[in-house]
């Protein structure tokens, strides 16, 4: 049996011992040096480069048992994780595990699980709500957002995982945000500036807003204020990397001014360091058009 046949009857993964039935460990050490075999944990590698489900699989090989993700890895799965980590997060399976900058290991008892794809996971509200939990204002405001917008949870849901958890530190910071949660946010910047926006006082604005211009194009704008035709929109530096974009929105802010609206624009220094004169800026829009 070849090293491919190996990976084949184990599912792409395999162990140094079930390597070593097909080469020696010269063999596989040049390989992996190569980068035509790839180590996953000390002790497991697989054929391809490892992805977070490979690593979840690796570890369910070693341990013997079904690994229960949670945390970074879990809102991942889920699709909210708005501060991506590169390192693994599991519940404790209960046996020793080798430690590893890669890899955390979290005590969690009595956390609901929910299936996804075959592989466990701590339930999305409750997920959502730890990671909130540990997590500034402004990026838990943008945790439970991309929770609610991942459609894995509702806000009912999230109030029972908040329940679930009382007493436990950063609780009480995140039963304050959660009736600000909002499932049309579409970048945890947007769920920033509107955190910025809320502390400064400033009405709720309108999200996601379509305005139709003079000859009848729809734009979209992050915030809108309707009622005084004012509009603000998060300027993100990847977006505008490109000419494409600059051209979009020099367009798109000709039309709106055209059509009567002023628009507020902000990058992430007037959001995480200047919010005080990002609003400044908004009301004195505000009183222009009053």
């Amino acid at each position: 049996m070849g090293v491919d046949d190996v990976f084949a009857v184990h599912g792409g993964i395999a162990t140094t011992q079930q390597l070593l039935a097909a080469i020696n460990d010269r063999t596989l050490a040049s390989r992996v040096r190569a980068g035509t075999l790839f180590r996953v944990w000390h002790g497991v590698y697989s054929s391809r480069p490892p992805d977070t489900a490979c690593r979840l699989r690796a570890l369910d090989l070693l341990t013997d048992q079904p690994i229960v993700a949670c945390m970074n890895t879990a809102a991942q799965i889920y699709g909210f994780d708005t501060d991506p980590d590169a390192r693994v997060h599991i519940l404790d399976p209960g046996v020793r595990m080798r430690p590893s900058p890669n890899l955390m290991v979290h005590q969690r008892i009595g956390a609901p699980l929910k299936k996804v794809g075959g592989r466990l996971l701590t339930a999305p509200a409750w997920t959502a709500v730890e990671m909130a939990r540990v997590l500034r204002r402004p990026r838990a405001l943008a945790t439970l957002d991309a929770a609610l917008r991942s459609e894995t949870c509702t806000v009912a849901d999230l109030e029972a995982a908040l329940k679930e958890q009382r007493g436990r530190r950063g609780v009480v910071k995140v039963r304050e945000l959660l009736p600000h949660a909002d499932a049309r946010a579409e970048s945890p910047m947007e769920s920033e500036m509107r955190l910025v926006f809320l502390d400064w006082g400033l009405p709720t604005p309108e999200l996601q807003y379509e305005i139709r211009d003079l000859h009848g194009r729809l734009w979209r704008v992050d915030f809108a204020w309707p009622e005084r035709r004012v509009a603000a929109e998060y300027d993100s530096v990847d977006w505008h990397a490109n000419a494409d974009a600059f051209k979009h929105d020099r367009m798109k802010s000709a039309r709106l001014h055209e059509a009567g609206w002023v628009s507020v624009p902000a990058v992430v220094d007037d959001v995480r360091r200047h919010g005080d004169e990002l609003c400044a800026r908004i009301y004195r829009a505000f009183d222009r058009v009053a």
